[in-house]
């Protein structure tokens, strides 16, 4: 079902198959581009420290498909595929990341700064959890206004040790905001497991005390994640947020593009490639009708051909003139 702004929402717990189809097709662009990313950062055509979200589609395809153009997300570091399945240009935005002047943010920002106010994402940053007190703003923001924007703000587990994440949610909590907490809960902080750092096992655990409904899902089974934020979705716009929605998922590459991994365990890596969500949708989708194995090989070659037009266009664009930081700092 079409929302306002054309986003994909459907109630009754059950997919259709046009919905179905889409998250594919939305994983398949974020894990085609990502994968195309990781040799052009490596030859040094994309610039500056980029983290891949290889294996985690399943979650910023299942929350942001959701979203509407006035409903806003807050990204973290690992930014790419919050960014494109919230409806960013993907020209434009492997354009940002190599530095070009038709990038998001005229290639000034990179792969952790990424902002595109005209889809509702708000940006990402490269501050473990400094996005979190932004999305409370602005949902508070939302709520003066007295309209049923809901905000969005993803996180990993690492960030839920910070500080600035019980603020976050106290004040959340206390002023009724209609902002739902996500975190992409892939098991490590960086390069260290969740359980070196805390006897903590499951993020959602720590909104109890803070009175905030929270839930904890298979962050790898996009229908689970689509059914999940959607029933959150709803109820925020009803204005009963916050929520806390943690979604356990499970990325396929180092920290950061170049990361050597040596703190990795290679069975562990393996146990989870029959867990990945491409292919667990792929599999769904045949057992349920949505689509069969030619129809998800025509989605998968047609993200392919998107992510080497993108390639073209931001191979083509020029670098931003070197006055533009002044032009954009300073006041004349």
């Amino acid at each position: 079902m079409a929302g306002e702004n054309g986003a994909l929402r459907q109630g009754g717990g059950t997919l259709d198959a046009n919905v179905a189809r889409h998250l594919l097709v939305t994983m398949w662009r974020i894990r085609a581009f990502e994968e195309r990313l990781e040799p052009l950062k490596r030859s040094s055509t994309v610039h500056g420290l980029t983290h891949l979200s290889i294996g985690q589609e399943a979650v910023a395809a299942g929350v942001c498909t959701q979203l509407g153009n006035d409903e806003i997300v807050y990204s973290n570091h690992r930014a790419h595929g919050h960014a494109l399945a919230k409806g960013v240009d993907m020209g434009r935005l492997l354009a940002e990341l190599m530095g070009r002047a038709d990038g998001c943010c005229r290639g000034l920002g990179g792969s952790m700064h990424v902002v595109d106010v005209a889809h509702g994402f708000f940006g990402a940053t490269g501050v473990v959890g400094g996005n979190l007190p932004f999305a409370v703003g602005a949902a508070f923001a939302s709520r003066l206004r007295g309209d049923s924007a809901v905000v969005v703000v993803f996180f990993g587990d690492g960030a839920a040790q910070a500080g600035i994440f019980a603020e976050s949610v106290n004040l959340a909590s206390l002023w009724q905001v209609p902002v739902v907490f996500v975190c992409e809960n892939n098991g490590f902080a960086e390069f260290t497991p969740r359980s070196a750092h805390t006897r903590v096992e499951r993020v959602s655990d720590l909104a109890a005390p803070f009175h905030v409904t929270a839930a904890t899902v298979d962050g790898n089974d996009v229908v689970e994640v689509h059914r999940a934020f959607g029933e959150v979705l709803a109820s925020a716009s009803a204005g009963k947020g916050p929520f806390l929605l943690e979604c356990l998922t499970h990325r396929r590459s180092g920290h950061y593009v170049g990361d050597p991994g040596g703190y990795r365990v290679a069975s562990d890596d393996e146990s989870w490639r029959d867990k990945d969500p491409i292919g667990r949708l792929v599999r769904r989708g045949a057992t349920e009708g949505w689509f069969g194995e030619d129809a998800a090989r025509a989605i998968e070659a047609a993200a392919r051909d998107e992510v080497e037009a993108a390639v073209a266009f931001a191979s083509a664009s020029p670098f931003p003139d070197l006055t533009l930081p002044a032009d954009l700092t300073y006041a004349r």
